[in-house]
């Protein structure tokens, strides 16, 4: 029998329950009928008017994504804007549209666990854990050998695909790290937690000035984390190989391959 909608949906539902997802986030299917078949997929971190193109321009029936493209509510879906516009060209092509968000971050091989292990992490547990004792939010784990701040940087720079807002860092260059916190995506909120200002770098996305600046004088006056500022995008593009490869085998009729696509919103920085 050919795999439906409705079968790609029941197996991300297998792979990425959505129990495990927050409660004001927005996973599951989108857009599309339930009953289409489904004979390829695309996988992007975010559901913007390129990776729609890209998704129609190579004829894939979904594109399946980590952000969800309604998360926030909508009074309007008029093609005059992105949300809309997107839709409409993923509609129009028949190509349904689905998400795992938080779902996909707190399973043992999701957003932060992969980063977790890319980076070669041991002995890892999560930040924030679930009803699941191996499933939460963020990981938290030690690196086989001591390396500087400086050093752990740089390897940062040749794991993630590179982008124009780069990785900015607040410590000591020759600090020795062996505990490393790191949450995948915007993690600011974690920022006092136990698991994190124990480590000796957290490691995340979207750090903002106030929130930062009090992590990094805390941190000074009584002992802390230094903090690793990386792409928010770059830092959830890591998982999508790994969701492929759980999707083919869920879904062995499937060609299912990966945006190559940086929708990391910045387009250039200038050093000063």
């Amino acid at each position: 029998m050919p795999t439906t909608v409705a079968d790609v949906a029941a197996a991300v539902e297998r792979l990425w329950p959505s129990a495990g997802a927050e409660s004001w986030d927005a996973v599951g299917l989108i857009s599309g009928e339930r009953d289409a078949g489904v004979d390829s997929i695309l996988l992007a971190v975010d559901a913007v008017l390129d990776t729609a193109d890209e998704a129609v321009d190579s004829g894939v029936d979904m594109l399946l994504v980590h952000h969800p493209l309604l998360l926030r509510g909508v009074t309007s879906v008029s093609t005059d804007r992105y949300k809309g516009a997107t839709l409409s060209r993923l509609i129009r092509a028949n190509c349904a549209l689905l998400a795992a968000h938080t779902n996909a971050d707190v399973v043992e091989t999701g957003t932060s666990a992969v980063f977790a292990a890319r980076l070669g992490l041991l002995d890892v547990r999560p930040i924030i854990v679930g009803t699941n004792p191996a499933r939460g939010i963020g990981r938290v784990g030690v690196l086989a050998h001591p390396i500087t701040l400086g050093t752990l940087a740089r390897a940062l720079g040749d794991i993630l695909p590179a982008t124009a807002s780069g990785i900015r860092v607040a410590g000591e260059f020759d600090r020795l790290i062996t505990t490393v916190a790191l949450c995948g995506g915007a993690g600011d909120a974690y920022l006092s937690d136990p698991a994190v200002t124990s480590a000796d770098v957290y490691i995340t996305s979207d750090l903002r000035h106030h929130p930062a600046s009090e992590a990094k004088e805390n941190a000074r006056a009584g002992g802390g984390p230094a903090l690793i500022d990386v792409s928010h995008w770059a830092s959830e593009w890591l998982w999508l190989e790994n969701a492929a490869t759980e999707l083919r085998r869920e879904l062995p009729g499937v060609t299912i391959t990966v945006s190559e696509l940086r929708t990391d919103p910045w387009d250039f920085a200038i050093v000063q």
